[in-house]
């Protein structure tokens, strides 16, 4: 399969690069989608972040390299990108439990993290629901605070954002400034090639309210819209399930447009909510 085929290839090219410039946008590249989403379609499918998997196959072979070379450990941390003997005793110590020169020693027992490659296995245990639909671009309002190229580190960020905007009745009031579809609190990941990368709160409207929310532009797209009820963890679960199940046999790809997010209401813990995920067809690439 095409899209398996392209992850595979990013995989082979990071390990290549386990030792040298590993670069994100490369494996993107590879991949044939951006960055933000080869972030995720990687988390979901291996069960850990991108960011973790390297670190696993670094202190992997650098484990390797204590047991059989009589090499310094300054020169190994070098060799996997670390500046300091001390950052790469942490991360050594973190991954194996102890500090790398005791790895040196007969009968220690060590950790490896074999490399990655990818397969789809296809359950087809529950059904999925869903619509496409093509949308004029349109204007949303609301709050914004830039996001991360590793989105590890997003997943504090925008939850921060939720649980201020909530307390601080930022949400209520712009609720009364929507007057536009989609009809819902949004939650907008822009994460694309071509601008910085932002996360906004905010609702589609016309409204120009000055300086009191920023706004931005929604361009025309095509979306895959998957609905859903739930908490949190249920949406996660739905995004999950749309890049291991749905999107290696829908005939779709990523386009290179934001991820949004539409809550129809205020219960955390029983939202009735849609995922739209931005595609476009292989003939349209």
């Amino acid at each position: 399969m095409e899209w398996i085929d392209r992850l595979n290839d990013a995989m082979v090219y990071l390990e290549t690069h386990l030792t040298g410039d590993l670069e994100y946008e490369m494996l993107a590249q590879k991949a044939c989608c951006s960055v933000y989403h080869f972030q995720r379609m990687f988390s979901y499918m291996a069960g850990m972040p991108l960011s973790e998997y390297i670190r696993r196959r670094k202190m992997s072979l650098a484990a390797v390299d204590l047991k059989n070379r009589n090499m310094r450990i300054l020169d190994i941390a070098l060799k996997y990108g670390y500046e300091s003997p001390t950052a790469f005793t942490r991360a050594f110590h973190n991954i194996h439990g102890m500090p790398p020169s005791k790895a040196r020693n007969e009968g220690v027992v060590i950790k490896a993290f074999p490399a990655i490659s990818f397969k789809i296995i296809i359950k087809g245990e529950a059904e999925m629901t869903y619509r496409i639909e093509k949308r004029s671009s349109f204007r949303i309002v609301g709050i914004s605070h830039p996001l991360l190229t590793n989105i590890e580190h997003n997943f504090e960020i925008v939850p921060g954002m939720w649980q201020k905007a909530a307390m601080d009745g930022t949400i209520g009031h712009l609720v009364s400034l929507m007057d536009s579809e989609p009809n819902g609190v949004l939650g907008v990941s822009i994460c694309n090639e071509l601008e910085a990368w932002r996360y906004y709160i905010a609702v589609a409207s016309s409204v120009d309210t000055g300086e009191m929310y920023e706004s931005y532009t929604v361009p025309e797209q095509t979306w895959a819209i998957f609905p859903g009820t739930g908490n949190a963890q249920s949406i996660q679960q739905l995004e999950k399930r749309i890049v291991t199940e749905w999107l290696p046999t829908s005939g779709y790809e990523y386009a290179n447009a934001p991820d949004i997010e539409v809550y129809f209401n205020a219960d955390p813990e029983n939202a009735q909510y849609e995922v739209w995920i931005p595609v476009i067809t292989k003939s349209e690439k």
